[in-house]
């Protein structure tokens, strides 16, 4: 009987990672998403601080960046959501 509880003791039990193929899938759609609206939202540095550069207001710059990064945070939370072990 001693033996058998020894060979329990000694087997140990695999690691199991929380994370998933799908959740990783998920979490590097939500970094690209994140990284190309931080790219659209850079650039546009003036030469000249005294002269008005109207395309710091850009549709880029106020609407499509930002909703990228949004976007992609959804992903992000989603991804750690997501549990791939529940069965449809």
């Amino acid at each position: 009987m001693s033996k058998k509880k020894n060979d329990n003791q000694i087997k140990k039990p695999m690691r199991e990672f929380i994370f998933q193929k799908r959740n990783y899938q998920f979490m590097f759609i939500g970094l690209a998403f994140i990284a190309l609206g931080f790219i659209l939202m850079s650039g546009g540095g003036m030469d000249d601080p005294l002269v008005f550069n109207p395309q710091v207001y850009s549709f880029r710059r106020i609407r499509l960046a930002p909703t990228l990064v949004l976007i992609g945070l959804g992903f992000q939370v989603y991804a750690i959501l997501l549990n791939p072990h529940k069965k449809k």
